[in-house]
């Protein structure tokens, strides 16, 4: 008696159908700067909760201040007008503490893994340094609108109109976005934060070898020369003339040229050392 066997199915019909195949989902980038709100936020958040950093901020710049003020000013300044030479150049000195900590941050970020996570989602990795460098910007006009509201209780009175401010915002706006990038790429570079840490504390110097504390004639000739011409100089004095009316001269044109000169710098190099730290865009 013969048995029957079961027909061997053919090729085609085994086939799985390819509505039952599991889809492949493609995560699409987020739209236009939806990436960049959400680091901006998060720097933010994590500037409001470190409150010891921004109280640092705030209090070295103003016992700075105090110091020169009442310390040394009498002996600078017998007439008692110190306060009005001396704030211009303690501004600079608070975006430079405020921007120390991006450096800070940046690198922690890199060595943590934290940027090495977003590898994997679809945002661009890049927009971390502009959470960064935007919240410093926040953070250190902060502490800058702290500090002049000191400078004013004892004894600070500029002579600046609208104009005058509007343009002294801007300029020490253009000071903080370029700084905070130069820190930014030097916690790229550094290997740790430790050693990012280090690299930033040095430019906090400059200050101190400029027009900020005493005029740069009274300092010997080979110093002079190097205060007369970097950076801070200028832009100090730029901040001066429009606070308290001392002659402008070209000191506002070279401001602003060396603060762009430092931005466009700085935001290359920091581009290029991420691209070739992150490995993508």
């Amino acid at each position: 008696m013969s048995h029957s066997h079961p027909t061997t199915t053919s090729a085609t019909a085994a086939a799985p159908n390819a509505a039952d195949l599991p889809r492949r989902t493609t995560r699409t980038r987020p739209r236009g700067f939806s990436a960049e709100a959400t680091f901006i936020g998060r720097s933010l958040r994590h500037a409001v909760r470190d409150v010891e950093s921004l109280l640092m901020a705030v209090a070295l710049p103003v016992m700075l201040m105090l110091m020169f003020t009442f310390v040394f000013g009498g002996a600078l300044d017998p007439d008692g007008g110190y306060v009005d030479y001396v704030v211009p150049g303690i501004i600079l000195t608070c975006a430079g503490f405020g921007a120390a900590s991006t450096s800070l941050s940046v690198a922690s970020d890199m060595t943590s893994g934290f940027v090495d996570r977003l590898r994997t989602m679809p945002v661009r990795a890049s927009a971390v340094i502009t959470g960064h460098v935007v919240a410093s910007l926040a953070r250190n006009l902060f502490a800058t609108s702290v500090v002049l509201l000191v400078a004013v209780a004892i004894g600070f009175r500029p002579s600046a109109g609208v104009g005058e401010w509007l343009a002294t915002i801007g300029l020490v706006a253009l000071y903080i976005l370029a700084i905070t990038y130069l820190f930014a790429a030097i916690g790229l570079a550094a290997k740790s934060p430790e050693s990012a840490n280090g690299y930033g504390f040095i430019l906090l110097f400059l200050p101190y070898v400029s027009s900020a504390f005493v005029p740069v004639e009274t300092m010997p000739r080979w110093l002079e020369v190097f205060a007369d011409n970097q950076p801070i100089t200028p832009i100090i004095d730029a901040l001066r003339a429009l606070l308290i009316g001392t002659d402008m001269g070209a000191s506002l044109y070279l401001a602003v040229g060396w603060c762009l000169l430092i931005l466009a710098a700085t935001a290359v190099w920091a581009a290029v050392l991420f691209n070739a730290k992150a490995g993508r865009r």
